[in-house]
């Protein structure tokens, strides 16, 4: 099967440039051809080239398969790591594990406070049509603490590790069918300040395991807990 994207397939029924690119140049498909194309909000098209133009693609919808979402919802709030290259694999593997919004955001103990969100739009891309998804991740630029702390969810978590005192694991502590939103602090962590906001704001502080994880692989681990914890109800 060869997936695109176009968001707006029923009105526009062309790939962009570069899906045109990859489509007729790098597959060599052919005026004639079948393709899907999603809209990456649950909708799958069956189409047919109509013109293999390298700069823009045209396709014809012969059928439409909708696809209802998951009944729950995962919501990943990540402090940028300093090396960019953790970040993109971070959104390329959430996405291939399946995820529904990237929240960004600077932290006191943040070493990066930019971020480009177009480069990872187009990795996020890339992975939904790669594992044949058809609902692409909502990825947010880069917010304040404060703003983050106020995003809604029916559950809130804050992952954190303490080395004095107890807490619960996420996998303990988290509920199927409901929106989930996870914080990953960054590489220093939290500070004592942030960790006592987000309890104030209603977050519940849990652990991702018994090892202190990188911010890429703690954000991995809490997608994927999210998901056992959903598939084994």
């Amino acid at each position: 099967m060869h997936l695109f994207y176009q968001p707006e397939a029923e009105t526009n029924a062309f790939l962009s440039e570069e899906e045109s690119r990859h489509c007729v140049k790098t597959l060599r498909l052919a005026k004639g051809a079948a393709i899907d194309v999603t809209d990456g909000r649950g909708k799958r098209h069956n189409c047919v080239i109509e013109t293999a133009d390298p700069r823009r693609c045209i396709f014809r919808i012969v059928d439409t398969y909708r696809q209802a979402p998951r009944p729950y919802r995962i919501h990943l709030a990540v402090a940028p790591t300093k090396n960019m290259d953790r970040i993109e694999w971070l959104v390329e593997k959430a996405v291939e594990l399946g995820v529904d919004q990237f929240s960004f955001f600077v932290s006191q103990h943040s070493e990066r406070r930019m971020l480009k969100t177009d480069r990872l739009e187009k990795i996020a891309v890339a992975a939904m049509k790669q594992s044949l998804q058809l609902f692409m991740p909502v990825i947010e630029p880069v917010l304040d603490f404060k703003t983050v702390l106020a995003q809604a969810a029916d559950d809130r978590f804050i992952a954190h590790l303490p080395e004095n005192e107890p807490a619960v694991s996420l996998l303990k502590a988290a509920k199927p069918e409901r929106t989930t939103l996870v914080l990953i602090g960054p590489e220093g962590d939290f500070s004592e300040r942030e960790m006592q906001q987000a309890i104030e704001n209603g977050f519940k502080m849990v652990k991702l395991g018994e090892t202190r994880l990188r911010t890429e692989t703690a954000a991995l681990a809490a997608c994927h807990t999210i998901h056992l914890i959903n598939t084994t109800t």
